[in-house]
């Protein structure tokens, strides 16, 4: 059985799981619905299963340990290296979360009134800056990606394409890029949100 440190990491493995068969697409966007969380003696299971079972179930389990940690110490995905999701698809989510805070915080700078939108931004940019140190937990001490940080097509295949994203430089870069976007938007919207 697979294991992931927190419950946020369980549900995005199974997404990605989804996604990467190309033929649950809409699954992958919606399959919260369709997760049962079961509780055992040590761990949760999440389970997702397809109504009428076109395709196998997805499993993985999550430590109440060690999602008691993550959030006694406000880790979103939890301490040590993720064994679920490699480092290329960290920052391949990285992208999609800044992207999609960059876009919505264009939009909600026309029209800021909207305090779901505010959270979902602040969400995004957090999410953005985590993932980025999520990936950056696979360097090695020579601040360098060993090729056992990539395990999965999606993985490999961003680091096929952009090899440069993975140094120590560049991941810290873009942690400060996320962190700097996030704090420039509460700069300018927390007093009417925070």
């Amino acid at each position: 059985m697979r294991y992931a440190r927190t419950l946020v990491e369980a549900h995005l493995y199974i997404s990605l799981t989804l996604s990467a068969d190309g033929s649950r697409e809409d699954a992958a966007r919606n399959h919260q619905a369709l997760t049962a969380l079961i509780e055992g003696p040590n761990a949760w299971t999440l389970r997702f299963e397809e109504p009428g079972g076109g395709a196998p179930p997805i499993a993985i389990c999550v430590r109440y340990e060690t999602e008691a940690e993550a959030r006694r110490d406000a880790l979103t995905f939890g301490w040590g290296v993720s064994e679920v999701i490699d480092a290329g698809q960290w920052l391949q989510i990285s992208a999609v979360y800044a992207r999609r805070a960059l876009r919505e915080g264009l939009f909600f700078a026309m029209d800021p009134t909207d305090g779901e939108k505010y959270q979902g931004i602040v969400s995004g940019w957090k999410l953005a800056r985590d993932t980025t140190s999520e990936a950056a937990k696979f360097l090695d001490d020579d601040d360098e990606m060993p090729d056992s940080a990539f395990w999965t097509t999606m993985g490999m295949s961003a680091r096929r394409e952009s090899p440069e994203r993975f140094s120590r430089e560049r991941l810290d870069s873009d942690y400060v890029f996320c962190q700097t976007s996030l704090d420039d938007f509460l700069r300018l919207h927390a007093k009417r949100w925070g």
